[in-house]
């Protein structure tokens, strides 16, 4: 019982904000940062455990929202599909462009692996951009509420608890998956693929599965976020929406799943409350990121607990 208690105790914290956090939030907008939190948080912990856990970098996952929110819109919005078929749909062809680039890219280590991810991601939003007959083009494309079986999802509160319920089943899923064999798998190649492949781990299998899953899971997020939203532009799929991303990841902390949260937590936060500095936030943010990883160079939760641990000893 000790073992299971200390195993799921982050589950366990993590549940009970989830519940506890819309009652003590005084108005809606601050419900509505705490799902863009959740909704940021869901496509950062897909992206660290690429990242994070298994070595591979990506500067190109903005796009794969991209095609999950515009899949979202196209569909409800010109054929009339049912918004919960159109979120599937685009989860499956981003899973299928996810396999299918993903085996010559993971081919790639390094700084060529980011150019040829950021390439990827330019070319999703340049098609976007410029398919305007469907997407709207740099002006953007309205999006119908999500609708399942008649009953529209609208209003913060319902959709806070929507988000909610999804993002404690990404992280329970994203705990498991790293305390599974095909964890330990990710942690061995990011450890050493030479080593790994030695210990009969196939690499090239196992990075393809896990960059098709994070895209998946950046994908639906892209399609929740349109539906929310109502609204999509193309600067969803963009550069700087990937190295947004990314910095979640780095900020909240590499290979740790509840560094995600914190890391999207913070650079979602952060703005909305720098905007009194007119046209100084930019900088504040940057300066705030940098001491945060000056100080904090393992990420806000491994350097912290890093830090607890050492306290106690």
């Amino acid at each position: 019982m000790t073992h299971f208690i200390s195993r799921h105790a982050g589950l366990m914290v993590l549940a009970v904000l989830l519940a506890l956090l819309p009652l003590v939030l005084p108005n809606s907008f601050y419900v509505d940062v705490a799902i863009r939190i959740g909704i940021n948080a869901i496509v950062v912990i897909g992206l660290n455990l690429l990242m994070g856990y298994t070595g591979q970098i990506s500067l190109g996952h903005a796009g794969f929202f991209g095609i999950g929110a515009y899949a979202s819109a196209i569909l409800t919005s010109h054929f009339n599909w049912p918004s919960p078929l159109a979120l599937a749909a685009g989860a499956a062809a981003t899973g299928v462009l996810a396999f299918v680039v993903a085996r010559p890219i993971l081919r790639l280590k390094g700084h060529t692996l980011a150019m040829a991810t950021l390439g990827l991601g330019i070319i999703i939003s340049i098609v976007i951009t410029n398919e305007a007959q469907y997407t709207g083009g740099p002006d953007g494309l309205a999006v119908s509420p999500l609708a399942v079986f008649g009953w529209e999802l609208v209003g913060e509160r319902r959709w806070y608890a929507a988000i909610a319920v999804l993002l404690f089943l990404t992280v329970w899923g994203a705990v498991n998956l790293i305390d599974s064999p095909s964890g330990r798998a990710l942690q061995a190649i990011h450890g050493s693929e030479i080593a790994a492949r030695v210990a009969g781990i196939d690499a090239r299998r196992v990075k393809v599965r896990i960059f098709v899953l994070s895209a998946v899971i950046a994908s639906i997020a892209g399609s929740l976020s349109a539906h929310y939203v109502g609204f999509v532009t193309p600067g969803i799929a963009g550069f700087f929406h990937s190295i947004e991303l990314v910095t979640m990841v780095v900020v909240g902390g590499m290979a740790s799943i509840f560094g995600s949260l914190a890391g999207a937590a913070l650079l979602t936060v952060l703005p909305q409350f720098l905007s009194a500095f007119e046209g100084w936030e930019t900088v504040v943010l940057g300066v705030i990121l940098m001491a945060v990883m000056i100080f904090l160079p393992r990420g806000l939760v491994p350097s912290l607990r890093h830090g607890f641990a050492k306290g106690r000893g």
